[in-house]
């Protein structure tokens, strides 16, 4: 074999070593019975992903194939979220670039197979349920343990830092709860090793991690991204009306972004405000199954959009 054989082939084998690969990965959320679910697969440990293949029309074509693929579940709305390509993401030798998709669905089209299972995001980060109040895990487990691992550095002011950012994070000190910090959230309590992704692979003195379900490689950081996403989203963008059936109470939109942004919302200044911005319309119809007086039934105006600017379309919550 000739020299330039020789390097050719050395070129090829360097080549595929240093070769990026893509995956795609989707979100997919449904509202059901008042609780936010997420699609997942290998028992609820994993977001349904697959490489992107060069068979693929296009990124979302790709991804939308997977998703079937592995749930049955076709995808409706849908919308790029974040690429991930940190090195050490995934702990693996190979460079992984991961490209993330929200896709939003009704509780009626969430498909049910052997294959898929939707679970409730509450399960991944029972911190971020505050419908009831501060959770038990945050007053009990989380504050304690960031306390100890902000006490635990090795200089004044790393801990002071530390402690602040717990206190930004968890409304600590008398600060507010920020529902939309659900990623910072999460890489704080990676940073602290109290999440189980942080500590595979380590020796027993790791510390126990809190409650919460983990997933696969950066999955749960990834779904952390597409909460953060739809809890910003749905107070500027009508989108959770893609996740409502054609017709609905305003009680069941009400409880559908309380459930959503893990927050009570004071029922009269909500309704204000969905009247003020024109969102919805009386059908005409009741329903009874609300089991106290029949309530009217309103659709989404979809002409809404038409008429005003995006921004005009907000859809803040109300604070109780």
């Amino acid at each position: 074999m000739d020299h330039q054989a020789k390097g050719s082939r050395k070129g090829r084998a360097a080549g595929k070593a240093n070769a990026v690969e893509a995956d795609l990965i989707a979100v997919v959320i449904a509202v059901n019975n008042s609780d936010p679910c997420v699609l997942t697969i290998a028992q609820a440990s994993a977001l349904p992903s697959g490489p992107f293949e060069q068979a693929h029309r296009s990124l979302q074509s790709g991804l939308r194939g997977w998703v079937e693929q592995q749930t049955g579940q076709p995808l409706g709305y849908i919308e790029q979220l974040y690429t991930f390509a940190d090195r050490d993401r995934i702990g693996a030798e190979e460079r992984v670039i991961s490209i993330s998709y929200l896709a939003l669905t009704r509780d009626e089209d969430a498909g049910a197979s052997a294959r898929c299972c939707w679970a409730s995001w509450y399960d991944y980060f029972p911190w971020e349920d505050h419908r009831s109040g501060t959770p038990t895990v945050v007053l009990d487990h989380l504050r304690p343990r960031l306390r100890e691992w902000a006490d635990d550095a090795d200089d004044t002011a790393t801990r002071l830092d530390r402690r602040r950012r717990a206190a930004v994070a968890f409304g600590f000190d008398d600060r507010s709860w920020n529902e939309e910090l659900v990623l910072q959230r999460y890489e704080l309590l990676y940073e602290a090793a109290l999440v189980e992704e942080a500590i595979r692979g380590g020796s027993s003195a790791e510390p126990t991690p809190v409650r919460g379900k983990s997933m696969i490689a950066d999955h749960r950081r990834i779904l952390a991204t597409a909460i953060a996403r739809l809890r910003s989203k749905i107070k500027y963008r009508p989108v959770v009306f893609e996740l409502m059936p054609p017709l609905f109470t305003l009680l069941q939109l009400q409880r559908t972004v309380e459930a959503l942004s893990g927050r009570v919302i004071n029922k009269p200044n909500f309704r204000r405000l969905i009247e003020q911005q024109e969102l919805v319309e009386k059908t005409g119809e009741t329903t009874a199954e609300t089991g106290g007086r029949p309530a009217q039934l309103y659709r989404f105006r979809h002409t809404i959009l038409d008429e005003r600017p995006v921004a005009g379309t907000k859809l803040p919550l109300a604070r109780a």
